[in-house]
């Protein structure tokens, strides 16, 4: 009995709660159901917004890939410039994917027409802006590329480490590292070289090509 006089006690306190502070309560759980329906209109024109910038970059790739055969030739020179023009106007209004996208194809239509200084700097603008995806090492290892063809030997070295060291796995890091070993050889720093192919063989034993080629790289250090 006693039990049930405090159920109902505690009823009634809570009933006079409510009633007393009824307009507070109500004002509250509106304030919720606005953040709640402000949250799901947020993100489903998040979603509606990234899929028209995803569509729209895959409309600027096709347009390179209609003229990519034809990079180089002077009659379509302004043709180019144009569809440069286009990708970095996209790419510099966006930010995620979609602008990691469009500088990677400018950093392609660079790169096809040996125009290395333009091609780094496209690629770390696809780095920087795709980061938090897939585009981010690839363009990482892209720009350290660029970097090399220009002889920028310590600045490739330094990008290509980024890139092995990206929390987004890179299917070739492998290759980085053993490329960081290469480039240390070009600088005459044998050294670091035995260490950075050290590392292909401690990180990566389950790749025989690339295994194979850091333990030449130190035998052949070793001897000279």
């Amino acid at each position: 009995m006693q039990n049930k006089d405090e159920n109902l006690n505690l009823a009634e306190k809570i009933s006079d709660f409510v009633q007393r502070n009824r307009k507070g309560i109500f004002i509250v759980t509106g304030v919720l159901i606005l953040l709640f329906a402000g949250s799901v209109t947020y993100l489903s024109l998040k979603d509606i917004f990234n899929k028209k910038a995803i569509a729209k970059v895959e409309e600027l790739n096709q347009r390179y890939e209609e003229i990519r055969p034809l990079l180089g030739d002077d009659h379509y020179a302004s043709d180019i410039e144009k569809l440069i023009a286009d990708l970095s106007d996209f790419a510099g209004n966006k930010n995620g994917y979609a602008a990691g996208r469009a500088w990677s194809i400018v950093a392609q239509i660079h790169s096809a027409m040996e125009e290395w200084p333009q091609s780094e700097e496209a690629w770390l603008k696809a780095a920087r802006a795709g980061d938090k995806t897939y585009l981010g090492p690839i363009s990482l290892f892209n720009a350290a590329a660029a970097a090399q063809e220009q002889g920028k030997y310590e600045q490739a070295i330094e990008l290509l480490q980024k890139c092995v060291d990206h929390k987004f796995e890179f299917p070739a890091a492998a290759r980085a590292q053993f490329s960081i070993g290469r480039l240390y050889e070009m600088l005459d720093n044998y050294p670091a070289a035995v260490d950075a192919y050290r590392i292909v063989l401690i990180n990566w034993p389950d790749m025989p090509v690339w295994q194979n080629l850091a333990r030449s790289r130190i035998t052949a250090i070793e001897i000279k």
